[in-house]
């Protein structure tokens, strides 16, 4: 895709927006997809752990009141989160 013109990646089937986004942002979808990776992995986890305890809405409220946090910080709260409910 290096050196592809904005009509190139049309026809390549990716969109005006996405490839405006890619150019300005490049990093950002990325990041984007390495987080929804992440937190469907906790997801999974804490869905493993905690069997019928498991709660979609408490983990749900977990990963938007923390915020913008690295991953690993999420990582570490999820994990002390599954201790308090085991």
């Amino acid at each position: 895709m290096i050196g592809w013109s904005l009509e190139r990646a049309i026809e390549y089937g990716i969109p005006a927006n996405g490839v405006e986004r890619y150019v300005v942002w490049p990093g950002q979808a990325c990041s984007h997809v390495l987080g929804r990776l992440k937190i469907e992995a906790l997801r999974d986890k804490a869905r493993a752990a905690l069997g019928e305890k498991f709660d979609i809405k408490k983990f749900h409220n977990l990963v938007l009141q923390t915020g913008n946090v690295p991953l690993k910080v999420l990582e570490d709260l999820e994990g002390d989160s599954i201790s308090s409910q085991a």
